[in-house]
């Protein structure tokens, strides 16, 4: 299926690996222009190399702490100026979990929320204006899990995103936006490898107790349905909350 998005443009955030990087290799090779956006640049350099070498557009690169407001905004000025003044897609990929270890840790609940939420709302009230004017836009934010079985400074933002996204919806459908949001399980990331399940034992227990499919995701489960909903084939899905998850079963 052509997916129509050659020549279109995109921002990936969190592009460095993971799920992230899966999402910026697909899009490319649909042939759309792409910004990626991380905080490490060697990291970014070398993501953007990889899709160069397989022939697709080499991204342009922008190193950016999405926690900051001023970053956000300077990340959505140069990724518009890079694309000649128009972003089609944004992909609000960056976030990660925050444990909690002080439930009255101010600094950590702050953090949380804006590189969990408050960047991605940044981000498309920058990016919003372009594509109400060129009558087409497609947003996807990536969420999580709504509740954490113990303290985590994450959930209530990925909570937040997830409310936004689907106000947002409302609000642009008019404008040919659509806004959906997609909900990874256990995907094969660093930060799974490294921090949540870094034996193959923790691995296997969580898989047998919670995941019917058997097996964790890899990026390219996720990525596929980003393609897809970036593209004009997904005009009428809007406003929705998909789990990418191999029927997980999630425990509130």
């Amino acid at each position: 299926m052509d997916l129509e998005l050659s020549g279109r443009t995109a921002l990936v955030t969190g592009a460095t690996t993971g799920i992230g990087r899966g999402i910026a290799e697909v899009l490319a090779a649909e042939g759309v222009r792409l910004v990626i956006s991380g905080r490490r640049t060697d990291a970014l350099a070398a993501v953007a190399d990889a899709i160069g070498a397989k022939g697709a557009t080499r991204p342009h690169v922008i190193a950016a702490d999405i926690t900051n407001g001023a970053a956000v905004s300077q990340l959505a000025r140069e990724a518009l100026v890079m694309n000649g003044g128009r972003i089609d897609i944004l992909v609000n990929n960056a976030g990660a979990s925050r444990p909690l270890a002080d439930m009255a840790d101010e600094a950590a609940w702050d953090e949380s929320l804006a590189l969990n939420f408050a960047s991605a709302r940044q981000l498309a009230n920058a990016l919003v204006p372009a594509m109400k004017e060129a009558r087409f836009g497609r947003i996807v934010n990536l969420t999580g899990a709504m509740v954490a079985p113990s303290p985590n400074a994450a959930a209530p933002a990925k909570s937040a995103l997830n409310s936004w996204s689907r106000s947002m919806a409302i609000t642009l459908a008019p404008h040919g936006i659509t806004v959906n949001a997609i909900a990874p399980g256990r995907i094969n990331s660093e930060q799974i490898a490294t921090r949540l399940h870094p034996t193959e034992a923790s691995r296997a227990e969580y898989i047998q107790k919670f995941i019917p499919a058997g097996h964790f995701g890899e990026p390219e489960d996720i990525a596929h349905l980003v393609a897809f909903l970036a593209s004009p084939r997904a005009r009428y899905i809007n406003g929705a909350a998909i789990p990418v998850d191999g029927a997980m079963l999630r425990i509130a």
